[in-house]
């Protein structure tokens, strides 16, 4: 089984992760800029992660085998705070960097007008820049929240085969279905989706345009529910196509739109940069 995490927080995650992740199939993630946690305080915390996202920890991955993407973005939540607005002067540079597939996480958080105008004004970014954008869902009243980002991606003129809304379930996914954007569902140990629910959205929706991720953090999430998702579906019925799709194809299709998804020497584990490795006691 050869698994494609589209949505995954490594930086929250130690190389331990890394190193399961790839003995049980994930060969390429895609790290989206989120929230760390606690109020950051000056746009130079995201200037540093986002280097970060694009330099450390892509070779971080490449220790392991896992190939790494990253998304980058003013968060939802922090688009309230007014010391965090002036990230959206600075993520131009970002956005034109190899390494980075998509504008996101966006969206709402609260769905506040600050809310409004940061997720607007980041669709209008990856209109520019060509690329895909991934939406952020809310985790309170997320049927209004979906159908309100939908209507802010309406309105953007971005095509919906290049938007993806994330963290749907059984309600939101009839709202996303017919509309051309693509559906993503987060697996988590006791919130979100879990791997036996979102097998039964398959059977009811089938595979097209669904990309699962484990969406894990800092907080209680699990980086190897994306295998388990497979398993559940493999034990359903489904067939071994059917699996590589959802966990490989998709996310590949979906990212793909970038141009810049590099999967090229995938076995290939990057030894050293500049001689120096995160392998402790290796060569």
């Amino acid at each position: 089984m050869r698994i494609f995490d589209p949505h995954i927080h490594m930086t929250s995650r130690t190389t331990d992760d890394y190193e399961r992740m790839a003995a049980a199939g994930v060969r390429a993630v895609v790290e989206p800029a989120f929230w760390l946690g606690q109020p950051r305080t000056n746009v130079g915390s995201f200037t540093d992660y986002f280097d970060s996202l694009v330099g450390w920890e892509p070779f971080r991955a490449g220790q392991f085998g896992v190939r790494h993407h990253a998304t980058v973005a003013l968060n939802p939540k922090e688009a309230n705070d007014p010391r965090c607005r002036p990230v959206l002067d600075v993520l131009p540079r970002y956005l034109d960097k190899d390494g980075v597939v998509a504008v996101g996480e966006i969206g709402y958080d609260s769905m506040t007008p600050e809310e409004d105008a940061a997720f607007a004004a980041q669709l209008a970014l990856a209109v520019a820049h060509d690329l895909p954008a991934l939406v952020h869902t809310p985790h309170r009243d997320k049927a209004r929240g979906v159908e309100r980002s939908l209507a802010v991606v309406a309105e953007s003129g971005i095509e919906p085969g290049r938007v993806v809304l994330d963290h749907l379930n059984e309600v939101t996914v009839k709202l996303v279905r017919d509309t051309g954007c693509w559906l993503g569902f987060s697996i988590y140990p006791d919130t979100k989706m879990s791997p036996p629910r979102m097998v039964e959205v398959l059977k009811a929706y089938g595979p097209e345009r669904v990309l699962v991720n484990s969406a894990a953090d800092w907080g209680r999430s699990d980086p190897l529910l994306t295998r388990a998702t497979g398993e559940a579906m493999r034990l359903a019925g489904f067939t071994e196509d059917d699996v590589d799709r959802v966990l490989w194809r998709n996310p590949v299709e979906f990212y793909g739109q970038s141009g810049r998804l590099d999967l090229s020497d995938i076995e290939a584990p990057e030894a050293t940069f500049a001689g120096n490795s995160i392998l402790r006691g290796g060569s």
